[in-house]
């Protein structure tokens, strides 16, 4: 079933296939609010109030972009307007110093040689201390694979600033990766950081 018919099932009332669009698409919105609001305990909450939007809305969808870069675009605002109605603006814009980063890894894991699943856990780590626009670009566009228009269309950023955002990212998780490689001592990080 394609996009559209899924859609044509949502507005006719079918509640399987209303069923089968969450499950299909649930990994996404996961994705971006979990990039985007940080507190798990919130993430499940506002999911839900997501596809909640995505059913109330369904018929304004035209078919002019992807299913999935509508509902990734709900998402997205859904968990910004979250972000906004608690205060938290300064969350946007944020940037943790990088030597607290490398710091708080050493000292959990010691001085011993990180294995590669640490290596990816302690990536992923860093990520989540990027500030919001950089955790949501990095992850519409390295692991859900959006293209730079997709993503543009998600969050209503310029090409540019998405282009910007994304080399902003990645050289700060290379300084970082750098940065905990020569206090570990170890070159495990060289693949990571030259990527």
């Amino acid at each position: 079933m394609n996009d559209a018919e899924l859609v044509q099932q949502v507005i006719n009332g079918n509640e399987n296939a209303f069923r089968f669009l969450v499950a299909k698409h649930q990994r996404l919105v996961l994705h971006i609010v979990g990039r985007i609001v940080r507190r798990q305990e919130d993430c499940e909450d506002i999911c839900q109030e997501v596809f909640m939007k995505v059913f109330r809305k369904i018929r304004k969808f035209r078919g002019d972009s992807q299913l999935s870069t509508w509902i990734a675009t709900i998402a997205y605002n859904t968990s910004l307007s979250y972000i906004r109605s608690r205060n938290r603006k300064q969350e946007l814009f944020m940037d943790e110093d990088i030597q607290s980063v490398a710091g708080k890894s050493i000292d959990r894991r010691g001085q011993k040689t990180l294995e590669k699943e640490e290596v990816k856990q302690l990536l992923l780590e860093m990520i989540e201390t990027l500030p919001v626009h950089y955790r949501t670009v990095l992850t519409l566009f390295h692991l859900e694979e959006f293209s730079y228009k997709e993503v543009g269309e998600i969050t209503g950023m310029p090409e540019g600033t998405i282009k910007s955002y994304l080399s902003r990212a990645r050289k700060i998780l290379k300084e970082r990766l750098e940065q905990v490689s020569k206090s570990e001592k170890t070159n495990i990080f060289t693949e990571y950081a030259e990527g």
